[in-house]
């Protein structure tokens, strides 16, 4: 099963991810990404894919 990397280095907390896929990415208070799951059902693996490749600064990959 694909699972989500991130990269917290680049992470800037800009929100790409989560308002392509709230189900899977969360910004806290903070602006600081949290992933909420992690491991991606094959169901939902494009849509995940497209989530990560929105990154502006490429934090996000998808794994497996």
């Amino acid at each position: 099963m694909p699972r989500i990397h991130v990269d917290r280095d680049k992470c800037e907390g800009l929100g790409m991810c989560e308002a392509m896929a709230n189900d899977y990415f969360e910004l806290d208070d903070d602006e600081e990404m949290h992933v909420v799951r992690s491991e991606v059902p094959e169901a939902d693996r494009a849509h995940v894919h497209a989530a990560t490749q929105a990154c502006p600064v490429l934090a996000l990959t998808l794994v497996g």
